[in-house]
């Protein structure tokens, strides 16, 4: 039967060879055997059900979140040849009727469910009609409570195994450490499925983090020096934010659009279409945007607030680059970030475990944004990965060293700290721990304002012995007192409290060294790590197109932009840039030549190598 794999991996999808471990997790449910896929986004996992879907016999069944979505990823498949339908609360019930019949009739190899409709009784009618030869429940960290992305409708997903015991099972998922695998596997009835965990390293993507200091300039520094009119997205915590930050950048002349749950449903979409199917759209979204979002060609995503948790940067930042190419993850974060995030903990609904779960999270999120070392290395071993398995180093000594993450990059400079921490902190305890950074800044710094003067704190001893420092020094100061668990955040007011691990510095007892963070002016700081530094690592080949092939580039571009739009569908549902690459370097000459290439299907050569080789042919 693997021998069917391959023939459809070439034939419908236009490759020639598997990445491991997308042969084995093939191989496993052709045996009818269940699985467990860790893969990081980009990796190839739709290709580890689909295949078997076409390959077996029957109807594969992929159980999917994203209602919003699945058109769309119905519409690539059918690009490709292959039979696909979708069935969610979204579709008229005419339409459901006419699936579910088809599929009866055996008409349609893949069919996408919203996990909620598989509950149904009558969804478990019709199933009961069909020969099925797969279920796939993707983005499978849905299950989990400790997931980012939980939904209770995932938790019913077990009666596949009561109803379909002989049905082979896939659950797959892009991030999710120990304790969330564990749950996933509980609540699926998985425990005897065959676990799949590949690495997590994303080497084309650059790693970066700097320290706010006028974001939105920074943003927009980061978006014209590195990325103009490039696909991108920008995540911002709250909806407010998300807006205003969507029309700055627009009076600025970059192509953005707002996405949040607050919006008007056919805004949503409509701008959601928007970004799938348009070059160089910038959305800007909460996290209620990007899961299950499979555009390729988006070369950067940008956080303008800490993530909560190494997981939702991690799946975050994994929607850049899925095409390979070069792609950059910037964020630049601030002690307010810190002060809402924990904010938001003590407010939610969850218990108190849930909420101390929470807590380790964004404590590991803050070590992340606070490194000194390489950031891709703790990133691949938070999940349990080995670093040297992707960095092997010479003479048996530990890699220690990505080469394409602003660390590594430009090595961190830091400084002897403990005079002015003891100062920070003798300065929260002289004030009764009952102010925030800002105030606290203004003592050390001597400034005689009104408030300082209300609680009299010009007389207190720390008044103006932090002159040394500026308000950016000092802010960085706090900011890493709170990461380093220094500094407790008073969650209703952000005011800032000592804690015992606060007692051995203040008593001199031990030192301590932070990173000395660059406050450039005009909105530039955090170019480290930039373009024009970029690494020397295989994996970040040169996007570039070179001067003399970029008329014809542009011509493939828009053959490309034409033949989406006479469909309705996005560009990359056609070719992605790497098949038009390709094209660019190989110059097929005949339909032959053309079906060679990378991404190139059959049915894909029967429907498109005709208009393709007429836009090379007038470039010969």
């Amino acid at each position: 039967m693997m021998n069917q794999a391959y023939q459809v991996l070439n034939r419908t999808f236009g490759y020639q060879e598997f990445r491991p471990p997308q042969d084995q997790i093939i191989q496993t449910l052709l045996n009818g055997e269940d699985s467990f896929v860790l893969m990081p986004t980009g990796g190839g996992k739709s290709l580890c059900y689909q295949i078997p879907a076409l390959v077996r016999n029957g109807i594969g069944i992929v159980i999917s979140p994203l209602i919003a979505l699945m058109q769309d990823q119905v519409d690539a498949l059918t690009q490709a040849g292959i039979r696909a339908a979708c069935m969610n609360s979204s579709m008229p019930s005419d339409h459901n009727a006419r699936t579910e019949q088809l599929a009866i009739n055996g008409e349609l190899d893949i069919i996408y469910l919203a996990p909620e409709r598989l509950t149904l009784q009558r969804t478990l009618e019709w199933l009961n009609q069909c020969q099925l030869s797969l279920f796939a429940i993707d983005e499978a960290h849905c299950v989990s409570q400790w997931g980012h992305d939980f939904r209770s409708d995932y938790l019913q997903l077990s009666l596949l195994q009561q109803h379909f015991p002989a049905i082979p099972r896939v659950a797959l998922t892009a991030t999710a450490d120990a304790k969330t695998r564990e749950e996933i596997v509980f609540r699926l009835g998985l425990q005897n499925a065959k676990v799949f965990v590949s690495g997590f390293d994303r080497p084309n993507i650059q790693y970066r983090i700097t320290q706010k200091n006028n974001p939105k300039a920074q943003l927009l520094n980061f978006l014209q020096a590195e990325h103009q009119d490039q696909a991108g997205i920008v995540y911002c915590l709250s909806r407010k934010k998300v807006d205003s930050t969507a029309q700055w950048l627009q009076e600025q002349g970059i192509n953005a659009l707002p996405y949040h749950a607050g919006l008007d449903k056919t805004v949503r979409q409509q701008n959601q279409q928007r970004f799938l199917r348009e070059d160089a759209i910038v959305m800007v979204a909460t996290i209620a945007f990007g899961m299950g979002i499979d555009k390729p060609d988006v070369r950067f995503v940008a956080h303008l607030d800490l993530p909560k948790s190494i997981e939702a940067y991690y799946q975050e930042t994994g929607r850049a680059g899925r095409d390979g190419q070069p792609a950059t993850a910037w964020m630049a974060y601030g002690l307010e970030d810190v002060i809402k995030l924990k904010q938001m903990m003590a407010n939610s609904e969850g218990d108190e475990q849930f909420k101390r779960i929470e807590q380790q999270k964004l404590n590991a999120m803050l070590g992340l944004a606070e490194l000194t070392d390489c950031r891709r290395k703790m990133l691949i071993q938070y999940f349990g990965d080995q670093f040297s398995n992707h960095y092997p180093s010479a003479n048996n000594q530990e890699a220690k060293h990505c080469g394409n993450c602003d660390n590594c990059i430009t090595p961190v400079q830091t400084w002897d700290a403990t005079e002015a921490a003891r100062k920070a902190l003798s300065c929260v305890f002289r004030t009764d721990q009952r102010f925030g950074a800002v105030h606290l800044i203004n003592v050390l710094r001597g400034k005689n304002s009104e408030k300082i003067k209300q609680f009299n704190h010009h007389r207190i001893s720390t008044f103006g012995i932090g002159t040394d420092l500026n308000d950016g020094q000092w802010r960085s100061v706090f900011r890493q007192l709170v990461a380093h668990g220094y500094l407790n955040v008073n969650y209703d007011y952000g005011q800032l409290s000592l804690n015992e691990t606060s007692r051995g510095l203040l008593q001199g007892k031990e030192t301590l060294t932070l990173r000395l963070d660059n406050f450039a002016s005009n909105g530039k700081s955090g170019s480290r790590g930039n373009r024009n530094n970029t690494s020397k690592n295989s994996a970040n080949k040169d996007f570039e197109i070179p001067e003399n092939e970029q008329a014809l580039w542009q011509a493939l571009r828009d053959c490309r932009t034409q033949l989406a739009r006479e469909q309705g569908i996005a560009p990359f549902m056609i070719f992605h840039d790497a098949t038009l690459k390709s094209m660019l370097q190989l110059k097929p000459q005949s339909p032959q030549e053309f079906g060679n290439l990378s991404g190139v299907g059959q049915k894909k050569l029967d429907q498109y190598s005709s208009a393709f080789l007429t836009v090379l042919e007038q470039f010969n």
